[in-house]
């Protein structure tokens, strides 16, 4: 498959996508890549969803641990290999057992989850699955993590639904990683 939105040259960048580029790599990314790559074509739209996704990534009231095991139930929903491939390792260096992580790749439910996991990974993959959430899996969630932590956690979902859509339709590069790609 062709990436079809390519990486603009620097040198070729208008105004507004150097201020955002550079919004990006002052931030906690460091860098220009994955989602941001396509997204450069569409300065703004790219600075709103850098500035939610750091705070989905970073600060979420669910805490950077189970926003990770989200991100790798929705890279896997839309198996979206960019998510994967970044997403991965960080959830296993924050806390997510290799087997864990392993298990989602083969879209099987991971047989060892803690309490907190289990809520997280059934809430994820009932939005992803039905586009809702029953109401025990919501209970389950509004009891560990209050109504700030559902909103946010439906927020990391839509946020990395968001980027999936962007890179699978952009066909983005997947980076070298240190996990393997998800199976067919």
């Amino acid at each position: 498959m062709t990436d079809r939105l390519r990486p603009i040259p620097p040198e070729d960048w208008t105004d507004a996508q150097r201020a955002a580029a550079q919004d990006i790599i002052n931030g906690p990314r460091g860098a220009l890549y994955g989602p941001f790559v396509p997204l450069l074509r569409s300065p703004e739209l790219m600075g709103y969803a850098q500035k939610l996704g750091e705070y989905l990534r970073y600060r979420s009231a669910i805490g950077v641990r189970l926003s990770e095991l989200a991100i790798l139930v929705t890279a896997r929903e839309w198996d979206q290999q960019v998510e994967w491939a970044i997403h991965a390792p960080i959830a296993q260096q924050v806390g997510i057992p290799a087997d864990v992580v392993a298990a989602i790749a083969r879209r099987e439910r991971p047989a060892a989850l803690l309490v907190d996991e289990a809520v997280v990974y059934d809430f994820c993959l009932e939005l992803h699955r039905h586009k809702r959430v029953s109401d025990r899996v919501y209970d389950d969630a509004l009891a560990l993590f209050g109504e700030q932590g559902v909103v946010d956690l439906m927020g990391v979902n839509g946020y990395y639904t968001f980027l999936a859509m962007v890179m699978n339709t952009a066909r983005t590069a997947v980076p070298a990683s240190s996990v393997a790609p998800l199976p067919d």
